[in-house]
């Protein structure tokens, strides 16, 4: 039975129950990451990903052999495996830097690169 100005539908919290509707994920995640103060992480994990992404369309070839691992300060830094990739990335920079601005949608001005040695 319900107590006194209970509904059936009523939750323990007081809420009614009733969904304000689906949200996605990635809109959601802008203001818990800046509650959390983790706004830089998600700046760099979007950026490392749109870097993966101009790299498969652009430079198939160099997918897999080559990450973003820091963007401070307007210089993405790429890491890369094989100097040929490095190399390549160099000769190809202005046109990976503007495509790197508009997918990260961040002010990026500088692309440095380096090889990892193994």
């Amino acid at each position: 039975m319900s107590g006194p100005g209970k509904r059936s539908g009523d939750r323990p919290d007081g809420s009614s129950g009733k969904s304000r509707g689906m949200e996605r994920l990635s809109d959601l995640l802008p203001a818990a990451a800046r509650q959390l103060g983790l706004d830089d992480q998600l700046e760099q994990a979007r950026a490392a990903a749109a870097w993966l992404e101009i790299v498969a369309e652009r430079m198939p070839e160099a997918a897999g052999a080559c990450r973003l691992i820091d963007l401070r300060s307007g210089v993405a830094t790429i890491e890369t495996e094989e100097p040929i990739v490095a190399q390549e990335i160099r000769l190809r920079s202005l046109e990976l830097l503007a495509a790197l601005r508009v997918a990260a949608r961040m002010p990026v001005r500088q692309i440095r690169v380096t090889t990892r040695h193994v």
